[in-house]
């Protein structure tokens, strides 16, 4: 069964002419590969899922797979507000190949806690690969409290839960309570040090599409308990964090790789190009940490 753990990052779908730019994702994921990430995860908010029709997720998860295979595991988004949906998503993901999924919680509903264990344990009765969930209440409107996720992870096949609620009492007492097959992974890049030096087993980065290599050295460095080194990274890498929610993500995610090089300027409705104001900014960032 998938372990939850490492340095993974969320990553960004390109477009071009308002498709996916098969291509450049295949480097984008080689390039991630390259300077030692863990595992990836396509399909996320980072990569603009919420856009995408059936067949485009196939193809998304599909070149994931195709690139990943034998190298680093890949952990597929598979989450909406609709648990019959969800479990589409997920079956196709299994059936894809993908080693596990990660399910943010449901938005807009606003599920009771009784509501969202029911939602995950239909999701984990349906599949038999690994289930993450995805707790992030400042996009959902819903927190997974931490009895939830603790009476969650008695079930096998659920694996572990990516939190980004922000909350350190929150994480610590999930690691606390938690069966020991389930892994808690930090959301926020803000907070790898923090949660891991507490427990948690890694990272799912944002800021990693941009410098995979420092976000795994980071990580790497925390297992390796060089405390000096994790802390001298968290600070290097502290500014561009911040950066990378100048406006909402993946908007300064996806304007960075552009301005490197990387991939286009285009995002989809109703996400959109970032203010000019905004890009000065972020330019600004990027040329501080050598980037540009």
């Amino acid at each position: 069964m998938f372990e939850l753990k490492g340095a993974m990052v969320a990553i960004v779908t390109p477009f071009t002419d308002g498709k996916i730019d098969e291509e450049t994702f295949r480097k984008l994921i080689r390039r991630q590969i390259e300077n030692g990430i863990d595992g990836i995860v396509p399909c996320g908010t980072t990569g603009e899922a919420a856009t995408m029709d059936s067949n485009e997720y196939e193809k998304v998860v599909g070149i994931t797979v195709e690139e990943c295979k034998g190298k680093v595991p890949v952990l597929a988004g598979a989450g909406t507000n609709n648990t019959k949906k969800v479990i589409e998503l997920a079956k196709k993901a299994q059936n894809l190949g993908a080693d596990a999924i990660l399910s943010v919680a449901p938005y807009y509903n606003k599920p009771t806690q009784e509501g969202l264990y029911q939602h995950y344990k239909a999701i984990a009765d349906n599949i038999e690969i690994g289930l993450v969930l995805y707790n992030v209440p400042g996009r959902t409107s819903v927190n997974i409290l931490p009895q939830t996720a603790i009476r969650l992870s008695e079930i096998d096949n659920i694996v572990g839960i990516k939190e980004a609620s922000g909350s350190l009492n929150q994480v610590s007492t999930i690691i606390e309570g938690k069966a020991d097959n389930f892994n808690v992974i930090s959301g926020d890049d803000f907070l790898t040090l923090p949660m891991m030096s507490i427990g948690a087993s890694g990272i799912i980065s944002v800021t990693a599409n941009v410098t995979p290599d420092l976000v795994a050295e980071q990580y790497d460095a925390i297992v390796e308990k060089n405390f000096a080194k994790a802390m001298e990274l968290h600070h290097k890498l502290f500014k561009l964090h911040e950066a990378m929610f100048y406006e909402t993500n993946p908007i300064p995610v996806k304007t960075s790789l552009y301005l490197m090089g990387l991939i286009k300027e285009e995002f989809r409705l109703p996400l959109c190009k970032m203010s000019d104001n905004n890009k000065d900014k972020l330019k600004k960032s990027l040329k501080e940490m050598n980037i540009l």
